[in-house]
């Protein structure tokens, strides 16, 4: 490594036939040369991205549920699952910045041919079981909006995802700039909807202590925790901090790694904030007085019980969220594809790819609901082949050099892993064969 010393924090120094030549500072020198807010506001923006997906249509009903049905009783569970996902996401990123490969370049160049086309195939259909997920929200939303039928609501959405995936053609910053806004206007839905309601603090404060009430409550907490971690974004975040701000050294490694744990714990703590707004704005409507199963159902009972405003909130954050998610979506797949195969497509293809079996569902008339529980049937299949490389991964001196994981952190992952996986895997069995 080159010896890096930092007079100004603007130019580096280095010995060469015995002269000293100045070299180009490094990115993060540059960064680092505008003052301490404006490189940590810089350095801020992969976690964003990646936190998007927490906070995807699927969530919405999820937490909607679980509030209606349970009151405040299972908030510790969306607690507990956002700590795990910020480990998770954490460790992703941190492949990205120590090794500059991504996820499933890594798998590329440490597995066996045979087992990296199948996690190839199976990372593409898990993509489009996402994006399934992810894209109905936001024709469901302008259904709500403006009474539209689905199906042109759906061409709609599509426009929508395309003109955020073009931001990304013109440089990070502008795509993460408008993810995390849409990521705000989700949040901001739900914390209107929250003071709108008024909760009861004694409540809310009730459902931060662990228990449950029957076997249903058991199982519902068992969805909220099974669909804690999404695979697709266990790989794009790696692949977001490979080559953002490429490090010089080890010490570069290592100051860019505290920023983004500060980048992940800042994201993945507003997605949890919008999860269990969601729970507590739902136990505080309509616990003990109306049962809420899906989100029209939801919009409904806003609209009931707080007025047009809140209905026109709800409608706002299911749009974002739906378009935000459903274009991370579709990055994703981009990411899998070249890392597991070396080979890419036009985003604009990939998008009209991954979005084809959404539109085939919304045009034939299809429960949107009873799509999300297929989209998640298949998504859980998916959670292990993502999961298990990062940690093994994260735990090999070979692969991460000395940013490896301590043994703690290892234990802590491992643990993770085996608690996501098996919860899934429980979920599929019990969705398949009931």
């Amino acid at each position: 490594m080159i010896g890096v010393r930092h007079p100004h924090d603007a130019q580096e120094e280095a010995k060469v036939g015995g002269a000293t030549t100045l070299l180009e500072p490094s990115p993060l020198a540059r960064l680092r040369a505008r003052g301490r807010l404006r490189q940590t506001v810089a350095l801020l923006g992969p976690a964003f991205v990646a936190a998007v997906a927490y906070v995807d249509p699927g969530n919405f009903a999820t937490n909607i549920a679980a509030g209606s049905q349970y009151g405040f009783l299972l908030l510790w569970v969306i607690v507990g699952a956002n700590l795990m996902a910020m480990l998770v996401q954490y460790l992703s990123a941190k492949v990205g910045i120590a090794t500059g490969r991504n996820l499933p370049e890594l798998c590329r160049e440490n597995l066996p041919r045979p087992l990296v086309v199948f996690l190839w195939i199976q990372a593409e259909l898990v993509a489009m079981a996402t994006d399934l997920a992810e894209f109905i929200g936001g024709p469901l939303a302008l259904h709500l909006l403006f009474g539209m039928p689905l199906f042109p609501a759906a061409l709609v959405t599509a426009v929508i995802a395309f003109a955020i995936l073009a931001l990304q053609t013109r440089g990070y910053r502008r795509f993460e700039l408008a993810i995390a806004s849409l990521l705000g206007l989700v949040l901001a839905g739900f914390l209107y909807e929250m003071f709108a309601s008024a909760p009861d603090p004694g409540a809310v404060t009730s459902g931060l202590v662990p228990g449950f009430d029957d076997t249903e409550s058991v199982l519902l907490a068992t969805g909220i925790l099974g669909a804690t971690v999404m695979p697709h974004v266990i790989y794009l975040h790696s692949a977001l901090t490979q080559d953002r701000v490429p490090p010089r050294d080890g010490h570069e490694v290592r100051e860019l790694l505290r920023f983004e744990r500060l980048d992940v714990v800042i994201a993945m703590s507003l997605a949890g904030l919008v999860n269990a707004s969601m729970l507590i704005v739902s136990a505080t409507l309509f616990h003990g007085r109306a049962e809420v199963e899906t989100i029209e159902q939801a919009h409904a009972g806003f609209e009931a019980a707080l007025g047009g405003g809140a209905a026109l909130a709800f409608a706002v954050a299911l749009l974002a969220s739906g378009a935000s998610s459903s274009s991370v979506g579709t990055y994703a797949g981009q990411v899998v594809m070249q890392g597991f195969i070396r080979r890419s497509i036009p985003l604009t293809l990939r998008r009209l790819i991954t979005m084809a079996p959404a539109l085939a569902v919304v045009g034939a008339g299809f429960d949107p609901t009873r799509a999300l529980v297929i989209s998640q049937v298949v998504l859980s299949f998916g959670i292990p082949f993502a999961l298990i490389p990062l940690v093994v991964f994260t735990a090999r001196r070979e692969v991460m050099g000395e940013f490896v994981n301590g043994r703690v952190t290892t234990t802590a992952a491992a643990v993770v892993a085996a608690l996501v996986s098996a919860l899934n895997l429980f979920l599929l069995v019990r969705t398949l064969f009931g």
